[in-house]
């Protein structure tokens, strides 16, 4: 029988591996994220225990205190789904604090999901040098992303039934900040493929252009955010037109103003296609590595599915499963643009934490 064979203490793949399910488990917190939101759920829980918040009401008098809370602090939410779809029950009520329940406690998990493994790691000896900072900021980065969780919950519980479309943007970018972090750590320690001799100096153009597509992508996912917090996705739900129109009719705030907040949204989504095309057609004229040439593969691959989805989203009046696909489809778009501009960078050498 053959012994297995101890992975060496500089071994990267367990590291990577660790990292890669983090990212796994911050697409699906964006994907739970996305129902709460569209569900209405994010006001229901109107405290913020990040210990005992763990255990649900148990019993029907606490969920009839839950349930008080809500009304008495998101009265404007409460009184719009009463004036629209009726008085709203107690069963109403546990249905939408489900979603914002599980969305709390799957907050909760990922904090786990990174902080014990890090600390084994750390006494095993696994993470050494400049890692050791990288995961505790990436530490930092999750505790500050829960934060903006309850800032942006608190900003609901006001006049308005919703909570703050920027404040919404600001807790989205964080996720996503995050999620794009952990990916180039784990990209960075390279597990899953070996370097090859190449001349990075060639591709110094297509490394810009990537860069810049990456910050237009970002631009759009936080227009992304906006129009989920206005909810502008419900006032035209036609495309290309608004209204049969090309310029809606708008006060042309677009900041604030749904209608012009929707028009950004759908128009740098195109914006984004175009660039995506031209980027990957720029891309075809070098000289790639393989590991590179399937970053602008993907990268291509998820951004036309992303614009596909963005026009179904509309289109199907923002159904949840749509909508929710979408969501997720942004993250894989973005995951794929750090790949690619992370792979056009020269690798460090001398880095121990670097397998390049």
């Amino acid at each position: 029988m053959k012994k297995k064979t101890k992975l060496p203490a500089d071994d990267p793949r367990p590291v990577a591996f660790w990292l890669w399910l983090v990212c796994t488990l911050i697409v699906i917190m964006v994907a739970v994220g996305g129902i709460t939101r569209l569900t209405g759920s994010g006001l229901s829980i109107a405290d913020w225990n990040p210990i005992m918040g763990a255990i649900p009401p148990r019993n029907e008098a606490e969920w009839q205190k839950a349930f008080d809370l809500y009304k008495q602090n998101a009265a404007a939410q409460y009184e719009q789904f009463s004036r629209n779809l009726g008085e709203m029950t107690l069963p109403d009520f546990q249905e939408i604090y489900f979603w914002e329940y599980i969305h709390r406690l799957l907050g909760r998990f990922i904090g786990l999901a990174y902080a014990l493994p890090m600390a084994w790691f750390w006494v095993r000896g696994r993470v050494k040098g400049s890692l050791r900072w990288k995961l505790l900021l990436g530490l930092v980065l999750g505790g500050g992303q829960g934060f903006l969780g309850w800032f942006m919950v608190r900003s609901g519980f006001a006049d308005l039934p919703r909570v703050s479309h920027f404040r919404l943007a600001a807790h989205l970018s964080m996720a996503l900040l995050l999620f794009s972090y952990l990916l180039w750590i784990v990209l960075d320690l390279n597990p899953f493929w070996t370097h090859r001799k190449t001349n990075y100096h060639s591709v110094t153009r297509l490394r810009k252009f990537s860069r810049m597509f990456l910050g237009l992508l970002a631009l759009q996912i936080v227009y992304g955010a906006f129009t989920a917090g206005l909810q502008a996705g419900h006032m035209y739900n036609t495309y290309p037109l608004m209204g049969g129109r090309f310029f809606p009719e708008t006060r042309w705030n677009i900041l604030t103003d749904p209608a012009a907040v929707q028009f950004m949204h759908r128009h740098l989504g195109l914006v984004v296609v175009i660039a995506l095309v031209a980027l990957w057609l720029f891309a075809q004229t070098h000289r790639l590595m393989d590991r590179q040439k399937l970053g602008f593969n993907l990268l291509f691959l998820c951004g036309i599915l992303q614009f596909v989805l963005g026009m179904y989203t509309l289109v199907s009046g923002v159904q949840l499963h749509v909508a929710v696909a979408h969501q997720v489809m942004a993250c894989l778009l973005l995951g794929s643009a750090v790949l690619v501009v992370h792979e056009l960078i020269p690798p460090h050498r001398g880095d121990p934490q670097s397998f390049a």
